[in-house]
């Protein structure tokens, strides 16, 4: 989800929720965040089987000022309507995307640095998941 002003922003859905919020969003910055949950089940796990632990990667990312026409253009992909804070930084809308500060794997959707912590945690070595 997308935090701008403070108002937490899911997927817009609709091409009009998503050119007025491209419209609020142009020449700002907000906050992406993306949960991240690792369940384990397995007979070796304690208590009923099962080892759980998750957290948050939070991102600020900065947007161009982009123009009517091409906020308009980009809500016409179809791109945003389904992405949380309607852009995506690795399609369409990657040039509408003026910096980030924090984990750019965590804007893509799953922060790898996260999930390390996460499975090291539940006592999982992010190495031993290597095929070697």
């Amino acid at each position: 989800m997308l935090e701008l002003d403070g108002e937490i922003l899911g997927k817009p859905y609709e091409p009009e929720v998503a050119i007025e919020r491209w419209k609020a969003m142009r020449g700002r910055s907000g906050v992406l965040h993306s949960g991240h949950w690792v369940r384990m089940l397995g007979e070796a796990l304690p208590g009923e089987g099962v080892a759980e632990s998750g957290d948050v990667s939070s991102t600020i990312v900065h947007f161009a000022n982009v123009t009517d026409q091409e906020i308009a253009d980009y809500v016409a992909t179809g791109e945003p309507l389904h992405v949380a804070g309607a852009f995506t930084i690795d399609g369409f809308g990657g040039p509408f995307i003026s910096g980030i500060e924090g984990d750019h794997h965590g804007v893509l959707g799953l922060s790898l640095p996260l999930l390390r912590l996460i499975l090291g945690r539940l006592g999982v070595s992010w190495t031993s998941l290597w095929n070697r």
